[in-house]
């Protein structure tokens, strides 16, 4: 019955708001790292092999965010 303790539910939340901040702002170091910016490039003139670059990076980001938060 530990789901329905107000503390571990609390604890969740700010764990995953945390984790999506790092996330973003990662994304942003990184992208500002780039002689491009990346969404435009992405978004607008379709670059695949950039997204799926992206793609893996972000899953990277993600997974170290996951691993020092757990």
């Amino acid at each position: 019955m530990d789901l329905i303790n107000p503390q571990v539910l609390v604890n969740s939340l700010v764990y995953s708001i945390l984790g999506v901040v790092f996330f973003w702002v990662a994304f942003v170091i990184i992208d500002k790292l780039t002689p491009y910016e990346l969404w435009k490039e992405i978004i607008e003139k379709h670059n695949q092999p950039l997204a799926t670059v992206v793609a893996a990076m972000c899953l990277g980001i993600a997974i170290i965010v996951a691993a020092a938060i757990h």
